[in-house]
């Protein structure tokens, strides 16, 4: 009967011993999951909406949102000449709450409202993407910028490639293309400047009709510089490099029956109507949403990158073009060939893409190549 005690409170103790390391490890276990949170602003210099750039942010800030690790408030200013009144005193208000760990804003339409509320207000973080105007100004800013230089590059290939390509519908016997961008600055330049050599490099004497809109929501002037290129200099592909207002360029190429559509920054054929997606030939992705992912990533592993500039092209993700849907359906094997190999060779650095954000003669180049 001894032994049967001995025995049973022996088992008691290994239970005991048991439960105690199950509790200990439990936490161990929660805590390696914990993942850091951050109050984030983002403050956008125009409206949600645009199908493209400011809507590729609020994805990879929505992403992180639901992923638990960030809580978000977007803020819409407006994008007119009346709304550019409020931008500096909406971002002082964000940024004087002191609710906020990080504050992002972008595009090369805000570093002066930027850097004056960044110094008055020395330990709010700030994002400011898209611009490196500043960089290493105010120790609490962040430039991140991205070599859409490359990404032209990757697309100006791919439309020389399709504008040859006359047994595809709506291409006709001409070598000439289009390209809608915003404001004439150096970052819509940096996109242009990598389409003209991308697209050079298939056939140098291809020609591109370049217009600018001067702002990001006027579509109607995007369709009238559309409407002209086709119907004037027989472009049967346009890029739209202008926000929201490049849409406008593909309302031009339905009208007319004989154009094609490139899109920017995200995956127009997944957020335009049906009727402009069907023309939408793939897009130019600048990953903003990818990006602020990466950073907090970042900085979820410790690095801090505040005070300096960064830069992310191919490699890092942030610049690419989409390959599947209509790319895939339309694209040639000979193109999409093309198309892979210009992204090889960027990527090991056999080609070196020029960059308006350099100094780089832009006028030159583009008045070289207008048709």
């Amino acid at each position: 009967m001894k032994k049967i005690v001995a025995l049973l409170l022996a088992l008691v103790m290994v239970f005991a011993l048991v439960a105690c390391a199950a509790k200990t490890e439990a936490p161990k276990a929660e805590e390696t999951k914990s993942e850091a949170k951050y109050n984030v602003a983002y403050v956008v210099n125009g409206n949600l909406g645009d199908k493209s750039f400011f809507d590729s942010a609020e994805a990879g800030l929505e992403t992180l949102k639901a992923a638990g690790r960030i809580s978000l408030t977007t803020i819409e200013m407006g994008g007119t000449e009346e709304d550019q009144a409020k931008w500096l005193p909406t971002l002082d208000e964000v940024a004087s709450s002191k609710e906020y760990d990080i504050i992002i804003c972008g595009t090369y339409q805000m570093p002066d409202y930027l850097k004056e509320v960044a110094t008055n207000y020395p330990d709010q973080k700030f994002v400011i993407f898209d611009d490196n105007t500043y960089v290493g100004a105010n120790s609490n800013v962040l430039n991140m910028t991205y070599r859409q230089n490359d990404l032209g590059y990757l697309v100006g290939v791919y439309a020389a490639c399709m504008t040859a390509d006359t047994s595809l519908a709506n291409i006709n016997e001409d070598a000439v293309v289009g390209f809608v961008g915003g404001v004439d600055s150096p970052v819509i330049n940096d996109f242009l400047i990598g389409f003209i050599e991308g697209a050079q490099s298939v056939n140098p004497d291809i020609k591109v009709d370049t217009r600018y809109t001067n702002d990001y929501v006027d579509t109607a002037i995007a369709k009238e510089y559309g409407l002209s290129m086709i119907n004037d200099n027989k472009c049967d592909i346009i890029w739209g490099v202008a926000g929201n207002a490049g849409n406008g360029a593909a309302e031009a190429a339905l009208e007319t029956g004989k154009a094609w559509f490139i899109g920017v920054d995200s995956d127009q054929e997944l957020t335009l109507s049906s009727d402009l997606a069907a023309l939408t030939l793939t897009s130019g992705l600048k990953n903003i949403g990818n990006s602020l992912i990466w950073l907090f990533d970042e900085l979820d592993a410790g690095k801090e990158y505040w005070g300096t500039e960064v830069t992310l092209g191919l490699a890092e993700g942030g610049v690419g073009i989409v390959t599947d849907k209509n790319f895939d359906k339309y694209a040639s094997a000979e193109t999409k060939a093309a198309v892979e190999a210009a992204q090889k060779a960027v990527l090991e650095g056999t080609v070196k893409v020029d960059s308006a954000l350099q100094g780089f003669d832009v006028v030159a180049v583009r008045d070289a190549v207008r048709p």
